[in-house]
């Protein structure tokens, strides 16, 4: 799980409480809830997210949100450290020799590199595997993350809406000169809420989902490489050569360091 997403969220909210309450008391928070604002910012938008989206996408939402919550750990080390392994093994007894230890791979996507190239398929076909299906997982996310930066963007555009509508109901009633301050404030506040569900939650979201996305890709980029220099029988300290120059130097030292190099 990652604290990250939760603990910013949490301050968030709160920093903007206490700047509330700071400047206007614990009695003009109350003025700061808004019912109609919340049906109007966060229904009027999620509706719009329905119409460009079809329903199963739509339901999948909350789904796709806990991702960004619950991160996996990417275990570059050590997924490198058990790449090297196989070509060690591989150059001493076979590249059949691997299927005993496929079992221990508790990752789908090397598992199948691994068994294809047990399974004597040619190199060129286990490249195409690999990266169609690395594709279609880019393509998965890509969605995910394209419906919370498009909830980013309407957020902000129905909370406009809510306050058109705060003003023509006012200006309706423009004759009473009191309530025009209360009018105008209770009109903005839909704008607020649209405000910071965009910049507080949905697109910070969609951030931490693309973020998720790159890492996990350049993680099966490494199985790729490690997988094909397996079947071609590179020697080990150049299987790991290749696999770390994927790394940014602080990771790959990181790395050196799990895998018990320096």
């Amino acid at each position: 799980m990652d604290i990250a997403t939760l603990g910013g969220l949490a301050i968030g909210f709160f920093v903007i409480i206490v700047g509330i309450v700071v400047a206007g008391g614990f009695g003009g928070l109350f003025g700061f809830i808004s019912i109609s604002s919340v049906f109007i910012t966060i229904g009027g938008s999620f509706a719009a997210i329905m119409i460009s989206n079809t329903l199963t996408r739509t339901l999948g939402l909350m789904k796709v949100a806990m991702n960004a919550i619950r991160v996996k750990s990417m275990e570059t080390g050590k997924i490198i450290s058990m790449i090297v392994t196989f070509s060690e093994k591989a150059r001493r007894e076979g590249l059949l020799a691997l299927e005993d230890d496929l079992d221990e791979l508790e990752d789908d996507f090397l598992r199948k590199g691994i068994q294809l190239v047990v399974d004597g398929t040619d190199p060129e076909i286990i490249r195409n595997i690999m990266e169609t299906e690395l594709n279609h997982m880019i393509t998965r996310h890509q969605e995910g993350i394209k419906i919370f930066e498009d909830w980013g963007a309407l957020a902000p555009a129905f909370g406009m809406t809510g306050t058109l509508i705060g003003l023509i109901l006012m200006l309706s009633n423009i004759e009473d000169k009191s309530a025009i301050g209360p009018g105008m404030s209770t009109a903005l506040i839909t704008t607020l809420y649209g405000v910071i569900l965009a910049n507080l939650v949905f697109i910070p979201i969609a951030n931490k989902l693309s973020y998720v996305n790159n890492q996990e890709t350049l993680l099966r980029e490494i199985m790729i490489e490690g997988t094909l220099s397996i079947q071609s029988g590179d020697n080990p300290r150049i299987v790991k050569e290749k696999l770390v120059s994927y790394l940014t130097p602080e990771v790959r030292a990181q790395v050196e360091e799990e895998t018990g190099e320096k």
